[in-house]
């Protein structure tokens, strides 16, 4: 069953149009990215998501609920934490208040465990918090209800290495406990150490979903080779060979070429084993090329046309919730 069903989901701003005709579908328990720049449309999905905002068309369920539902969406709510990308607590008061008052409303089964575990000073007032500070109790008060589905935005931003780590550890242990979470970001080196699925958003459309580990395939490895012998880029002139690069000629002891292949591996190897090679590497593409696949300059909607990024308006933020669009 998914927890979360969307269906050509639109959100327009008057002349702007936030996110354009999303279908996407969260399993229960998976940690699911939502994957894109800055003013991508992330944020504003998930605020039509939870009722923040009411759609412009289209359809979307949480837990069940319709999210143009208000009343089903209340009731739903009681089971979803929520951790929004500027979490805005009132400065005056010290944390332990906040988690007090979001436990009258919510419930609080695990913000002992919660405190052990993030540490935020909670018997100071907010305002002398740290952008780190204020996103650990932001994390605390999204988890201490137990929730069945957590919708987080942005949730390590602020966050020192360390901090970050053993969040990452926790959200996966949530999900081994059944949790779904609904990770919203554009660190792509958190969506691939702790997501089994993302959505990349472009311009406020869906580009793909997919599972991290068929995304990166999809994109290939990176290959270096040394040889004992010339090289030039006509020896790597072969199908699934893309960007080649050639270093050294008949003058130099060793030379070099990298290259992203895209192909089977065991016909590469077959491909190089004619040359003298003194050392071959071959890698994962790192995320961010994947990344640049869908957005870099000349990659549209589709991840295959020619026009760059359109520039877009940001929609004023109505609290709490960031201010992408």
């Amino acid at each position: 069953m998914a927890a979360i069903e969307v269906a050509d989901l639109t959100k327009e701003y008057g002349d702007v149009r936030g996110v354009d005709s999303l279908s996407f579908a969260v399993e229960e328990g998976e940690i699911f990215g939502f994957l894109g720049p800055n003013g991508a449309g992330k944020t504003t999905t998930i605020r039509t998501l939870l009722g923040f905002q009411s759609p412009t068309a289209g359809t979307a369920t949480v837990l069940g609920a319709d999210a143009r539902d208000e009343a089903a969406l209340v009731e739903a709510k009681r089971r979803i934490g929520y951790l929004p990308a500027s979490p805005a607590f009132d400065g005056t008061a010290t944390g332990r208040e906040i988690l007090d008052l979001h436990a009258s409303i919510k419930g609080d089964e695990r913000s002992a465990e919660l405190l052990d575990l993030f540490d935020p000073p909670v018997d100071r007032p907010v305002r002398e918090y740290s952008t780190g500070n204020e996103q650990k109790l932001g994390i605390v008060q999204a988890f201490m209800h137990d929730p069945d589905l957590v919708v987080l935005d942005e949730p390590t931003s602020g966050l020192d290495p360390l901090m970050q780590r053993r969040f990452e550890e926790f959200v996966r242990a949530e999900r081994d406990r059944g949790v779904t979470v609904f990770f919203s970001s554009h660190v792509l080196g958190e969506v691939r150490r702790v997501c089994d699925r993302v959505g990349v958003l472009r311009d406020g459309r869906l580009v793909t979903t997919e599972r991290v580990a068929d995304l990166l395939g999809r994109s290939g490895k990176v290959v270096r080779v040394r040889a004992a012998e010339a090289l030039t880029a006509a020896n790597f002139d072969f199908a699934g060979a893309h960007d080649v690069d050639v270093h050294g000629s008949d003058g130099d002891a060793v030379a070099e070429a990298s290259l992203t292949y895209t192909g089977d591996v065991n016909a590469l190897l077959e491909r190089l084993a004619r040359f003298d090679l003194v050392d071959l590497a071959v890698e994962e593409a790192p995320l961010e090329d994947v990344f640049m696949r869908f957005y870099g300059e000349g990659v549209d909607g589709s991840g295959t046309g020619t026009d760059g990024e359109s520039a877009r308006p940001a929609a004023a933020s109505t609290g709490g919730g960031g201010s992408d669009v």
